[in-house]
């Protein structure tokens, strides 16, 4: 059995320090978020092939704790960025972590996919989408991807190599469009245009 002590630093938050696109952050974490003690391989690879202008709005679908959020809000500062996740730790930690990190251009929300954000456009999505959220799941946050881009927005999506040619038949089937960008020893990073 665990002393008090022990579980005590159980329930203590973590922390990352994780400096990605020249990026620093330090982000709070917890036993139960995704990749809670550093920011995982998927996100990272992701971040290194997302084109992102200062001006543009962005979205981060699925977001944890926010990695990838609030590099894309620093990479964007006359932008707005949207963080959400199904998740309310995770919103939570998002939220905090926007705070923590003085970003002003973010907000995190409780959102099943796109479901409380439909009145919002934007120039880039970007997800690392997590290996078992399903085939139907995955085919709404296409559809509802292309609806909610704004035009000659990009999607960017980082998966397991496992779902390569899922993604790349499905982005096709949706978008007209697909172009893998990375392809690593277990991610594969691609992106789709609203033309």
């Amino acid at each position: 059995m665990l002393s008090k002590a022990e579980l005590d630093k159980l329930r203590a938050d973590l922390l990352v320090e994780s400096t990605m696109r020249d990026v620093h952050l330090r982000l709070y974490s917890t036993w139960g978020t995704f990749s809670p003690r550093e920011v995982d391989e998927g996100t990272d690879l992701l971040l290194r092939y997302i084109e992102v202008s200062e001006t543009d709005d962005c979205l981060d679908l699925g977001c944890g704790y926010g990695p990838i959020g609030l590099t894309l809000a620093k990479l964007a500062p006359q932008g707005h960025t949207t963080l959400v996740d199904r998740d309310f730790i995770a919103v939570e930690y998002a939220q905090r972590n926007i705070q923590h990190n003085n970003i002003t251009n973010a907000d995190a929300l409780l959102s099943n996919g796109f479901a409380q954000i439909r009145e919002r456009q934007f120039d880039v999505i970007a997800s690392n989408i997590p290996a078992k959220v399903g085939n139907e799941m995955l085919s709404l946050f296409l559809h509802d991807a292309l609806q909610q881009l704004k035009p000659d927005g990009r999607l960017y999506v980082v998966t397991i190599n496992g779902l390569r040619d899922y993604m790349k038949r499905n982005f096709k089937e949706v978008f007209g469009n697909y172009k893998k960008l990375k392809q690593g020893k277990n991610y594969t990073v691609a992106m789709a245009e609203k033309n």
